[in-house]
């Protein structure tokens, strides 16, 4: 597996790419934002590991920017900052997990095989609810017709929910079969999800919809 780690600090930047070589992963390191849209845009990799304080491209603008470019690796946040609006900042630009700083590696390396392993072995077989239709193997997404850009966890969170699809499903067991048990955030990152995931996907006519049963969980289920 061929990671990138977009990150400033030197020493930091180092010692990543130590712990992770000797995970057995290929390392390549960028050290500034301009440098990693560069490396990223030119060469194929299975994850991004991105610093958000970044010269001449902070790492918000970064991901947005490859998200708008297309480029759907995964692609993992650390960041200094904390609380839900920055949380809520970091995947509205397309980031699909966070670490705050200071991290510990085990959970590091926890959270990138997390990623990888929602990346590969996927069930290829398409899946329709409704109007919404999902192609695994592609991991591309179309409501009413028209394709509709999502990033890699809100594929994740989609997927688990139509595979799942007239069945009700908790914040736990999302969380379990999407971020795995190596999540250790706040699990209300599950509504941020849904939330983005209905913005994307409605329209007045969708003839699908994901319900919210209070104290329940959520239902993804065709219209009748």
């Amino acid at each position: 597996m061929k990671l990138l780690v977009v990150e400033d600090d030197v020493k930091i930047a180092a010692a990543v790419a130590r712990g992770l070589t000797a995970e057995g992963f290929t390392v390549e390191i960028a050290g500034d934002g301009d440098e990693g849209w560069w490396r990223a845009s030119e060469n194929t990799y299975d994850l991004i590991v991105l610093d958000v304080m970044l010269p001449r491209r902070n790492g918000f603008r970064l991901c947005a920017d490859l998200r708008a470019a297309e480029n759907w690796t995964p692609i993992l946040v650390l960041t200094a900052k904390s609380g839900d609006l920055d949380e809520a900042e970091m995947l509205d630009t397309g980031a699909d997990d966070f670490l705050s700083k200071p991290f510990s590696f085990p959970v590091l390396v926890a959270r990138i095989r997390a990623l990888l392993r929602r990346a590969a072995g996927r069930d290829p077989t398409p899946v329709d609810v409704g109007d919404l239709r999902i192609e695994p193997a592609a991991r591309r997404v179309w409501c009413a017709g028209i394709e509709v850009e999502l990033t890699a966890r809100e594929f994740d969170v989609l997927e688990f929910l139509v595979r799942r699809a007239g069945q009700v499903v908790n914040k736990d067991e999302i969380l379990a079969g999407v971020w795995e048990d190596d999540f250790l955030g706040d699990p209300n990152i599950v509504e941020v999800y849904v939330g983005r995931l209905r913005r994307k996907l409605g329209h007045p006519a969708a003839t699908h919809t994901i319900t919210t049963l209070r104290g329940a969980g959520y239902r993804l289920e065709e219209n009748r």
